[in-house]
């Protein structure tokens, strides 16, 4: 989980059709980078908001820590790939030897079956084979990412927004989490705004990377004279 919209929506579709979903997200930045990490994929601000996500889907979520494997992996790749006068592809060397690769010792530790992400890309199921194809929606398609991927690797991997565009998304977030903001406005009304209760509203809807989105906020706040959250 990144605690953006694509990855929480993929762990509520999951928990929806039955799966038993656990968060994790990877702490890959090392910590002399930390800083300048912040607002990047899987920096400290992602953690927080995979971990406020979870939180609200109601499951359990873990940090993994692959920040000495993130470096020799991806960065001195980049790094060398760069210095050769080559393209890199840091995204997909991560997938490949990290998320797909290093990570599954843990998620199996965990007991999980398949690593499910928000990537746009279809992953078909044969029996012991599985096929990679572009995600539906052409624009957003993010199925080169996974190219490189082997069968062991697909067989075990779930894409449960391949199959959807990106609107489809938007509509969704606002039809499934519009009430679930109002019931939680209502909760901290409830509760006289004391500072432990504006606290975890803010973990809820501190951003739209926190799987809600701006529009909705700013539709409910507007319904009420109410605090700055």
């Amino acid at each position: 989980m990144s605690g953006g919209v694509d990855s929480s929506v993929a762990g509520y579709l999951l928990r929806e059709q039955g799966y038993e979903v656990i968060g994790v997200t990877m702490k890959v930045w090392p910590q002399d980078c930390i800083s300048r990490a912040e607002d990047k994929c899987c920096g400290p601000q992602a953690i927080a908001d995979a971990r406020g996500v979870a939180h609200s889907l109601g499951i359990p979520h873990y940090v993994v820590d692959e920040a000495d494997q993130f470096e020799r992996l991806v960065i001195d790749y980049f790094s060398s790939e760069y210095q050769a006068g080559r393209t890199p592809n840091p995204c997909v060397m991560c997938n490949e030897k990290l998320k797909f690769g290093n990570l599954w010792s843990k998620a199996a530790a965990l007991g999980c079956d398949y690593i499910a992400t928000g990537h746009y890309a279809v992953i078909e199921h044969h029996g012991d084979r599985a096929v990679l194809r572009k995600g539906i929606d052409l624009r957003k398609d993010q199925s080169y990412f996974l190219f490189s991927l082997r069968q062991p690797q697909l067989r075990r991997a779930l894409t449960p927004l391949g199959t959807m565009r990106k609107p489809q998304i938007r509509d969704f977030i606002e039809a499934k989490f519009t009430m679930s903001l109002e019931i939680l406005w209502v909760n901290m009304m409830a509760s006289s705004f004391s500072p432990s209760a504006s606290a975890k509203a803010c973990q809820v809807v501190r951003s739209d990377r926190a799987m809600l989105s701006i529009s909705i906020l700013k539709r409910i706040a507007s319904s009420s004279a109410t605090p700055t959250i």
